[in-house]
């Protein structure tokens, strides 16, 4: 490493005396060199390529030194065109060894990340909805991205890093000494004059940089809630321009000041380091000058000592921070590890088995209260490790009911009584606290995971649609399905018509979570996603809340025939949607209180009677 390169020598100072104390756990280095295992042999070649560069970086000044001696002072014109050839063949292998260098950092570096990120990301997509219900989305993609990305510095630019200042430190060290051994230690002890104040600068842009990326992090935020949909919407309706632009603007004059601040700490570096440079060039050129004046010391000597002290210094302070970079690699790694660490609170039992043929739901006194904090997520993940729930506090108390194959039992309560939560107890989204809930005659924790997934359909209030194409939504529950497969859920979703007016038809994209499309175009396009992927069970929650008559009619003509000769679980805060269930539950603070059909419960003038009013006061019962 040469005094070319003082902006990386800064980088890795400004990581801060923070990495360098981290304490690592136990295990993390084994587990580092397993992830490198398959690529031993291009880390072989690259460390071998670096330590050739190193021993070539030295060659130039050497040759230089024959060049004056032995070729321009003795006049021997061939000694100059020979070692003339040399140096430019010297250049056109480092040239080339270069490119060697860079195809295997690359190699090495790019597969590393690949290998982490699809681990993370298997890892992840395994996990429980809790998980994703505490995690702070964006910290989470920081982890697939930065730390990643962080992680494999160890074996890029830390691990040639560390390989090329050390073997060129030595050679450098041992020509120089060979050379003239006083001049070297006169250039030695300038050392601590170029060291503190690169200490001195890496400290404080430790501070800075933290600011930085608090800073960034801040307004990035700002950005990413105003810019999408939902959130762009409320600023439309309530926000106010200039409180807006007034909040942008605090957040980016911070980015801006500590940016500033960083540039001119980074100025005072470069000029640190130019001066001390300057200096042991003019100490060499000017003891060296009266050695070569007394006989002592050759010009060209003099030359090759000038050229070799620029290689001197750069080496000499990365190493004395090389703990901190290596640190900051392994703690990249560390927080990726945290990851993968975690394990997924619902897995697959060994011996899972398939489903019975029936397509029955049955809950057999059910119990349920959320998991810990602790046991599903990661304190580092949450913007506000706090749990939803109180831990242990039972949400489901008792609960037993049955759904015969092809019958439709509807769940009816007021707002947090646990009508959602038993929904995602029948796809096994959380795992019961005590009793069982059984699908086609087996309970759910003794079922293959890809078996229930085919079993059960839903349907949710908010239907998730990806930023893709119409055609690409509704394949995600059939990849496989024809377009004429496609048309024909259209159409039982009676949403065809729809479709077919797009201006590229099944081509269209549907924008950022469906939002090009209104309310109930998108919960028609999730039943036909439903109907496509044809399960015997069917889960409905909320399927036509927050939607106006019209679209809430079209979607319970679409429901019906999602419904029909399948088992369903119907949740539904409108009543007027369940008066056809063959049988209605209740729930009220976790418990069944009631049950029946519509007219039964509407007969007993009960919790179901008194919700039925409320809702269709002044209108006769039909």
């Amino acid at each position: 490493m040469s005094m070319s390169s003082p902006f990386h020598v800064m980088r890795m100072m400004s990581k801060g005396d923070e990495a360098g104390s981290q304490r690592l756990a136990r295990g993390t280095v084994r587990r580092v060199l397993a992830y490198a295992r398959p690529f031993w042999g291009l880390i072989t070649l690259f460390v071998a390529v670096v330590i050739v560069q190193a021993g070539l970086a030295i060659a130039p000044p050497l040759l230089f030194r024959e060049i004056i001696d032995r070729g321009v002072l003795a006049g021997d014109s061939r000694v100059v065109v020979r070692m003339a050839l040399v140096v430019a063949a010297v250049a056109f292998a480092n040239a080339g060894l270069g490119l060697l260098q860079r195809w295997c950092s690359s190699r090495i570096g790019e597969g590393l990340i690949y290998d982490l990120r699809t681990a993370v990301f298997d890892h992840v997509s395994a996990m429980p909805l809790a998980f994703f219900t505490r995690t702070q989305t964006g910290k989470l993609v920081s982890r697939l991205n930065s730390d990643v990305i962080g992680a494999q510095r160890a074996f890029t630019s830390t691990l040639s890093g560390v390989v090329s200042n050390v073997f060129g430190l030595l050679l450098t060290l041992g020509a120089m000494l060979a050379l003239s051994w006083q001049l070297t230690v006169a250039a030695l002890v300038l050392l601590p004059l170029f060291v503190f104040p690169a200490r001195l600068v890496g400290r404080r842009l430790a501070d800075l940089t933290r600011r930085q990326m608090s800073d960034n992090a801040e307004m990035s935020a700002t950005m990413t809630e105003r810019f999408s949909v939902s959130g762009a919407l409320l600023v439309k309706l309530f926000g106010r321009p200039e409180q807006e632009h007034d909040s942008f603007a605090a957040r980016a004059g911070d980015v801006r000041d500590v940016s500033v601040q960083i540039a001119m700490n980074g100025r005072f570096f470069i000029t640190s380091l130019t001066l001390v440079a300057a200096l042991a060039t003019a100490m060499v050129y000017g003891g060296g000058g009266l050695m070569a004046i007394g006989g002592t010391l050759t010009v060209g000597t003099l030359t090759a000592l000038a050229g070799l002290l620029g290689q001197l210094y750069g080496p000499l302070t990365a190493l004395t921070n090389v703990r901190i970079d290596v640190m900051g690699a392994l703690v990249s790694f560390e927080r990726v590890f945290e990851i993968l660490d975690l394990p997924p609170a619902i897995q697959e039992k060994p011996d899972a088995v398939e489903p019975g043929p029936d397509a029955s739901v049955e809950f057999d006194d059910v119990w349920f209260a959320y998991p810990r904090a602790e046991d599903v997520s990661l304190a580092s993940l949450e913007a506000v490790a706090l749990p939803d729930h109180l831990p242990g506090e039972p949400v489901l108390r008792g609960i037993s009911f049955r759904i015969d194959p092809g019958s439709t039992t509807a769940v009816v309560g007021h707002s947090g009584s646990g009508k959602t939560t038993l929904t995602h107890l029948v796809a096994r989204l959380y795992d019961v606290t005590g009793g069982a809930v059984r699908v086609a005659g087996v309970d759910v924790r003794d079922l293959r995971t890809t078996s229930l997934q085919s079993l059960v359909g839903y349907v949710t209030q908010d239907a998730h649609m990806f930023h893709d194409t119409v055609g690409a939504n509704l394949r995600y529950a059939r990849p496989d399905a024809s377009d004429e497969q496609l048309w024909q859920a259209l159409a039982a979703a009676h949403i065809d018509d729809l479709v077919r007016s797009l201006p590229d038809g099944l081509d269209t994209l549907v924008g950022e979570r469906g939002y090009r499309l209104s309310g109930g175009e998108r919960q028609r396009l999730a039943i036909a996603r439903l109907l496509l992927k044809a399960p015997p069970i069917v889960v409905l929650d909320e399927a036509t809340a927050h939607l106006d008559s019209e679209s809430e009619a079209a979607v319970q003509r679409a429901l019906d025939g999602a419904m029909e000769h399948r088992t369903s679980l119907v949740v539904a805060h409108r009543l007027s949607t369940v008066r056809n269930a063959d049988e209605i539950l209740v729930v009220e603070q976790g418990r069944i209180i009631e049950r029946g059909t519509h007219i039964q419960l509407l007969a007993r003038r009960g919790a179901y009677a008194e919700l039925y009013r409320t809702q269709f006061a002044g209108t006769p019962d039909l």
